[in-house]
This record gives C-alpha cells, sequence and structure tokens, in this order.
C-alpha cells in the first residue's frame, strides 16, 4: 500500500476528508491549524492536499463522484472528462464489445466509464501510485468486479481474450507536451500495432492536434469536442466501416462525417459568420459545414463561414455581421463608443492581435453587447464587428 493513499484509507481519514470537503484555499491554513492539534500533520496535510485535487477534479468527473474518488496531479491533469468517457464507452458497447484491455489506465476514469456501460476491463498501468489509485476508486465507485487493475509494463501484457484494446498513452515528458506521436509513451507506433492486434475493435486516444498524415490509412479518426472545447481524437479500428474523419460533438453526441469535398471558394463576408465547432475544424471537415450553411469562406485560409441567410446548425456558432472595418483601432474605438459597448467579446483567427490587448486599447464603455472577429478577409486584416445571432 502506497503512502500517500493508505492514511487516507483509514477511518481517521475518510473522518478528515469528509470534513475539510470544500475549504477554499483562503482558508487552509487557519484550517490546517486547528486540525492539527487533534490528528497527526502528515495526515492533515495528505487530507488537505487530496481535498484541492477532488475540487479540481469535479469539473472533469462531477463532485458527487469527484468527492468519491482519489487523485494524482498527473491524474488530475491528464485524465479523460467524464462525458467523453461515457461517450466512447458507449460507442465501443454498441459495437458488441464486452470486455475491453484499458491500457495505459491511468487514475481510472475511462475504466470507470467503460464498467457503468458494463463493459469488462483490465485496466493496466506501470507505475504503481497510478495503478493502487485506479483500483482504489474502481473500489469507491462499486465498480471492483468489473474491473480488473494490474500494474504492468503495458508493452508486456497479452491482449489476447478481451474484445477491445483501449490505449492511451502518455502525451507529457519532462519538458511538458509532447507533440510528436512517436514521443508518446508507448509511441503511437506501438499502440497502432497493439490496436491492429485486437480481437475485435480498438480506440487509441490521441492529442486533437495529431497531424492527419499521421492517422493510419486503416483506422478512423475522431475528433471529440464538449460544450464547444475540443478534448481529444481517437483512432478507431476496426469498426466495420471504411475509415473515415468524423467530428463528433457533445453533449449530444452530434456526429458530423467527412465526405471528401473540396475547400469551399471564398466570397464577401454576407450578412452571417458561422464559427465552426473546434472538432469540425481539427477534423478538416469545414467543407462539409459550409455545404449545409450554403455559404463560403471569408479568406481562403481562415476558417470563417460566411452566408446570407442564417441556417440552423449544430456544428458552427452564428454572428450578424453589423460592421466590416479594415483593421483600425482608433475606428473601431470610435464605433464601439457611438454603440455604447461596454461588454466585448474578442474573437481572433488569423491575427495577430491579442484579444486583452485590443480590449485595453478600446476602452469598451456603456450598457450594450458585440463582438468583435479580428481576421483577414480576402487576405487583408480586418475587423467584423456583430452578435450572436437569434434565430
Amino acid at each position: 500500500m502506497n503512502d500517500h493513499l493508505a492514511p487516507l484509507l483509514t477511518p481517521e481519514g475518510h473522518a478528515l476528508l469528509a470534513e475539510v470537503r470544500g475549504t477554499a484555499p483562503a482558508d487552509e491554513l487557519a484550517v490546517a491549524t486547528r486540525l492539527r492539534r487533534t490528528h497527526p500533520a502528515e495526515l492533515v496535510s495528505a487530507a488537505l492536499a487530496q481535498a484541492r485535487l477532488r475540487q479540481r477534479a469535479a469539473a472533469k468527473f462531477g463532485e458527487a463522484d469527484a468527492d468519491r474518488m482519489f487523485f494524482t496531479p498527473n491524474g488530475v491533469e491528464q485524465s479523460t472528462r467524464a462525458s467523453v468517457a461515457t461517450y466512447r464507452a458507449e460507442r465501443l458497447k454498441a459495437l458488441g464489445v464486452s470486455s475491453v484491455a484499458d491500457l495505459c489506465c491511468g487514475i481510472g476514469g475511462d475504466a470507470i466509464a467503460f464498467a457503468r456501460a458494463g463493459i469488462r476491463v483490465l485496466a493496466v498501468d506501470r507505475d504503481p501510485v497510478t495503478a493502487r489509485t485506479a483500483r482504489v476508486n474502481a473500489d469507491a465507485l462499486g465498480l471492483a468486479g468489473l474491473i480488473e487493475v494490474r500494474e504492468a509494463d503495458v508493452t508486456e501484457v497479452d491482449t489476447a481474450g478481451w474484445d477491445a484494446v483501449f490505449v492511451d498513452p502518455a502525451r507529457r515528458g519532462g519538458r511538458g507536451r509532447v507533440f510528436d506521436p512517436e514521443a508518446y509513451s508507448p509511441p503511437l507506433s506501438w499502440a497502432v500495432e497493439a490496436a491492429r492486434k485486437a480481437a475485435h475493435t480498438a480506440a487509441l486516444k490521441v492529442a486533437p492536434g495529431i497531424p492527419h498524415e499521421a492517422v493510419p490509412a486503416d483506422a478512423e479518426a475522431e475528433w471529440i469536442s464538449d460544450a464547444g472545447d475540443v478534448k481529444e481524437a481517437v483512432l478507431w479500428f476496426g469498426t466495420g466501416a471504411p475509415a473515415a474523419v468524423r467530428a463528433t460533438l457533445l453533449p449530444g453526441p452530434r456526429t458530423l462525417l467527412g465526405r471528401g469535398l473540396p475547400d469551399p471558394e471564398a466570397r464577401p463576408v454576407g450578412r452571417y459568420l458561422y464559427e465552426p465547432d473546434g472538432a469540425a475544424i481539427r477534423a478538416h471537415l469545414v467543407a462539409e459545414v459550409a455545404e449545409e450553411l450554403d455559404g463560403g469562406l471569408i479568406d481562403p485560409t481562415i476558417a470563417y463561414i460566411t452566408a446570407d441567410a442564417l441556417h440552423a446548425t449544430d456544428y458552427a456558432t452564428a454572428y450578424e455581421i453589423t460592421d466590416q472595418l479594415p483593421f483600425n483601432v482608433k475606428k473601431l474605438k470610435a464605433l464601439l463608443r457611438e454603440r455604447e459597448v461596454g461588454i466585448l467579446t474578442v474573437k481572433k483567427r488569423g491575427s495577430a492581435v491579442e484579444p486583452e490587448e485590443l480590449r485595453r486599447k478600446v476602452k469598451p464603455q456603456g450598457p450594450n453587447a458585440a463582438t468583435v472577429f479580428l481576421t483577414r478577409v480576402a487576405g487583408a486584416p480586418t475587423m467584423l464587428v456583430g452578435h450572436p445571432a437569434r434565430p
């Protein structure tokens, strides 16, 4: 039993965790001082540290689960958001998967989602602390009967006998985030070979910035966003469908399939500007979104779509454009003052100007709201002013 968890798993540890739940950072010193009068100092420090991690984890796992689970700093940072893990588990379930080898399982976030979908899980991680945390979490959530946790090097694990393989390679090194897929641990090439050996289906979690040319020809590449934020990409093998590209938006799910369309043509800015969801952009499916909107690009290199009509779509956010200006801070400041704009949202694509820098220069004041897009139109630096379109 490792030292970081053992004291917290005792009755005294559980009671202390309940007592420090929700402690604000500003109150930690006073709380620690008070509790150390009746509890060992190390136990108090461990409980407060775990309380901080649980507060951070609530955004990914929800408060109910986060308050019962145990975390490491890396585990909170690198674990999959519960909504995304649940979607992936349900997709595996729909593909007929009843058992999965979860390689590089971390603290168990994906294993928990698999088990809740009724899938039996072998969860493997080589780090003793991480594997122990995953085992404790499976027990804390009542899923130990479906999750077997094994401390081992995933490259030495025999996955024969398991329907599916799921691999979530480490994408951080000693110097931070790793961008080269072959620098993942284990490397993407190893994960791909492990996926191809799966009895039925396999899924590899990769960074959303993975180059399209790094996607194997026999894999389906899926980019997933949650509430508008791109969370990850997944390479799927053995789904029974031809290799394809898709963008999936949560909640939903709402899925846009690639059809190999050519890039949309550029056209003058119309009444409406559409900002495609980041998953559609990462998946290179802007053309599919533009076709749905009967729109074109404002610039051949910019992923903003323009159209003259307002169309309902799941895959882009619509704005009504009221003004188009060449980039000029003084003119924008005068326009916003005239419109009494004090609530200013600044978005940018294809511009080196930082939103906060622009906001400081124009000093918005007034009761009205507006959105400014810093971008390029037909190659020229441009400011588009508008507001979210109302159906």
